[in-house]
């Protein structure tokens, strides 16, 4: 769940942190607040559109953190698979804001902003105002169906998706093989042109490297020359002043030293050996100058051949591993040509085995979506009707789709009817705004036991309701509270009464500078802001007494749920 949210530099936050509990935390206020800063806040920190004009005035920067304790084990799976493990029971996200950019942090280390989102889509779910307008596009409903679905589905979408890859390859192979004759007949002419150019190189590997090195010797021979022989008349020479000769000198003297002296044997052996390493060095010379010898023909079949073979892996490749392997895959499609009726008859009838793969994949697709929409129907229908939808008639309908996607074939809308007598329609054409967030929160009630996220947060759910119906909207709150963390942000005092933990955000000016703040209110304080929010500018004790009344009915309820 979530514990802890720290806020700074954002809009009217100064700094706030706010430690959150389990079940159901509400968050109240006066207009103006401040309510929107928060949730903002909540949003940037998961990867959220930013800008500049957001930060507080005069600060260089903001912050925002999250700080997360989960414990569902699948969910502890999937940040295991982004390489995000716990510390110590905790997973902070942590962004900081500056002028232009921003920096993303998961326990300390900078993350990528895409693995932010991956992360926080693992860790919480947040429903804004405007989120029940997904509920409109079927692709969204299909989304709703597959996930209630759970893992049967998924392990049988896959094999969906991966069956489709391969109909889709050889579908595009049998599409793009098909050549009339005299296509045919040009890229076998071009091909084996290509090929016989390759083959008749005879190109080795490495043969490039040896060539490019041969060519600059051959280049530079004079000079290598020259310099060779001046070393080796320093080093081994005929002259009395060479290295060789020095040092054989030295031996001379060295080796009468040597018996008299430990030490001066010890230097002779040492001078004896640098005799054996110079005279090694100048026969390796010697030889060296002797392959420095070449003709003018040498030199021209060399770069004859270094031409050639540029020329080749300009045309086919970057080396000669690649214009080999080029010339290969020409060989392979030649043979296809030249035997073409054979290559079609089989790339026919894999294409027949790969659809047949697919189709039944889709069919398995179909009917377990199928099944698991009738139950997801009856379950949507009992949590509309707790919603206060009264003689609501909910159904998901399928179609068949003209082509395979890689999602199958099924094209899945939610109908709906809101009146007695009335046929179901697509639910984009009936409900209204208020309609489509008790709907989300109807499905998020259902889809709560199967979901694996321990947080959700609801952005004045209530809009657009009242009475009866808000009443009936905080005791599925409460549901949902006893399985999940869920934080809301409300107006209405029938989902406040229901609160586990209740906060209020206020505005306080001082030193001529206004302040956004949220703190967590005590038992009383409780009780006066739910009578703030029923009797509006003028509480009264009547107005009071009515609220500890409804406080009290919302305790009495949770109770009864427990039991």
């Amino acid at each position: 769940m979530l514990q802890n949210l720290h806020v700074k530099n954002l809009a009217l936050i100064d700094e706030v942190e706010v430690e959150f509990g389990p079940g159901l935390n509400i968050l109240t206020g006066e207009t103006g607040a401040g309510k929107s800063i928060i949730l903002g806040s909540v949003n940037l920190a998961l990867g959220g559109r930013y800008s500049r004009d957001i930060l507080r005035e005069g600060a260089s920067y903001g912050l925002v953190e999250l700080t997360f304790a989960p414990e569902n084990e699948k969910l502890l799976q999937k940040l295991e698979g982004l390489d995000i493990v716990p510390e110590d029971g905790i997973i902070v996200l942590s962004r900081r804001l500056m002028d232009g950019r921003s920096a993303s942090r998961i326990n300390g280390e900078t993350v990528t902003m895409a693995k932010l989102k991956e992360a926080a889509g693992i860790l919480i779910d947040i429903h804004g105002q405007h989120e029940h307008q997904s509920l409109l596009y079927k692709k969204n409903q299909l989304q709703i169906l597959d996930a209630y679905a759970g893992e049967p589905l998924r392990k049988t979408a896959d094999k969906v998706r991966d069956a489709y890859k391969a109909y889709k390859k050889c579908l595009e192979e049998w599409e793009q093989s098909r050549l009339d004759e005299s296509e045919r007949a040009k890229e076998t002419s071009f091909l084996e042109f290509e090929i016989q150019e390759i083959e008749e190189a005879d190109l080795t590997l490495g043969e490039d490297e040896q060539l490019e090195s041969d060519y600059r010797r051959m280049n530079n021979a004079r000079n290598i020359v020259e310099n060779a022989a001046e070393a080796y008349e320093y080093t081994g020479g005929m002259s009395g002043g060479s290295a060789s000769e020095q040092i054989s000198r030295a031996i001379r003297c060295m080796s009468d030293a040597a018996r008299y002296d430990e030490k001066a044997e010890e230097l002779y052996e040492q001078l004896s050996e640098l005799d054996g390493l110079l005279n090694d060095f100048n026969r390796e010379l010697s030889g060296y100058q002797d392959s420095l010898q070449f003709s003018e023909e040498e030199y021209y079949e060399t770069e004859e051949r270094l031409n050639l073979v540029n020329h080749l892996k300009t045309k086919y490749g970057n080396s000669i591993e690649q214009v080999l392997e080029y010339c290969e895959e020409k060989r392979d499609r030649l043979q296809v040509l030249e035997d073409y009726d054979s290559y079609l008859g089989s790339l026919r009838e894999e294409l027949a085995k790969n659809e047949k793969k697919l189709k039944k994949a889709a069919k398995e697709l179909t009917s377990i979506r199928k099944e698991q929409g009738k139950l997801l129907e009856k379950q949507i229908g009992k949590a509309m009707q707790e919603l206060n939808f009264v003689d609501v008639k909910f159904q998901i309908q399928f179609e068949e789709l003209a082509d395979y996607t890689a999602n199958g074939r099924d094209d899945v809308e939610f109908m709906i009817s809101m009146n007695p007598g009335e046929p179901v329609k697509p639910l984009a054409g009936v409900a209204s705004g208020g309609e489509l967030s008790r709907m989300m929160l109807a499905i998020k009630a259902v889809m709560a036991d199967r979901d694996e996220i321990e947080t959700l947060i609801f952005d004045e759910i209530d809009v657009g309701i009242s009475g009866r119906t808000a009443q009936k909207v905080s005791e599925k709150m409460a549901v949902i509270g006893d399985s999940h963390q869920v934080i809301c942000i409300t107006h209405l005092a029938q989902i406040a009464a229901m609160a586990d933990a209740h906060y209020v955000i206020e505005k306080t000016v001082e030193k001529g500078k206004t302040r956004t703040g949220i703190r967590l209110l005590e038992d009383e304080e409780t009780t006066e802001e739910l009578a703030r929010i029923l009797g509006g500018a003028k509480i009264t004790d009547t107005v009071r007494e009515n609220a500890r009344e409804m406080k009290k009915l919302a305790g009495k309820h949770k109770q009864r749920e427990m039991d």
